[in-house]
């Protein structure tokens, strides 16, 4: 299902950061969110994930459909392994060597037994990824999901994330312009003042019009 948004603004202290926002996220599409600090990315993705109310305006598509999440800040429990934080979302859903191989793949050894407190900041934010890739879901969410990566981490976590969005509807902010390329995604701009849309080349996707208030 299509996700809708409908005339949305969300104001924090008298200054409005969403201003009649309208966009529509088709389903199994892949969305950057671009748009300089301040624009509206976390607020959006806040509300879109049920985090934060809009002051006006409506969300639909997202009631019936199970979401996961990258958040901006890791959100582990930092006094488990890496595969116990997955596991406590996977359930039975992903063996416990698939946890591992995934693990694998994007540069983390988990055979060592190391808690994740122990973990680099780069390599806590893999965990979470893994942990959102691991969670039953029609739609995921990720606030700047490749932070902290190096050029080659990113190239295999990227990877990772596409394998296992196929035929998912992937929304996510970034400001980092190389990252809609690498995922041969949309771009939806934010600029405080009006949005924009453009597509990865090759792809065919229809241009909305909308209104954003400075934050």
């Amino acid at each position: 299902m299509d996700i809708v948004i409908d005339n949305l603004s969300k104001s924090f202290q008298r200054q409005k950061v969403l201003d009649g926002f309208s966009h529509v996220f088709k389903e199994g599409s892949t969305t950057c969110i671009m748009g300089k600090s301040g624009s509206g990315k976390t607020t959006l993705l806040s509300i879109l994930m049920g985090l934060s109310q809009p002051d006006s305006g409506k969300v639909t598509g997202l009631s019936e459909a199970k979401v996961s999440a990258v958040f901006q800040e890791n959100r582990l429990c930092e006094n488990l392994t890496a595969v116990l934080n997955v596991q406590m979302i996977a359930g039975e859903r992903h063996e416990k060597d698939e946890i591992i191989a995934c693990f694998q793949r994007i540069g983390i050894d988990v055979n060592d037994k190391k808690i994740v407190k122990e973990y680099s900041g780069g390599m806590k934010r893999r965990v979470a990824i893994v942990r959102a890739l691991m969670a039953e879901f029609d739609v995921l969410i990720m606030d700047e999901p490749l932070k902290g990566l190096d050029e080659e981490t990113k190239s295999d976590v990227v990877s990772l994330i596409k394998e296992y969005t196929k035929g998912k509807t992937v929304i996510m902010a970034t400001h980092d312009g190389d990252e809609p390329g690498l995922f041969q995604a949309e771009v939806l701009t934010l600029s405080g003042k009006s949005e924009g849309i453009a597509p990865h080349p090759g792809s065919e996707i229809e241009k909305d019009r909308t209104n954003l208030g400075q934050r």
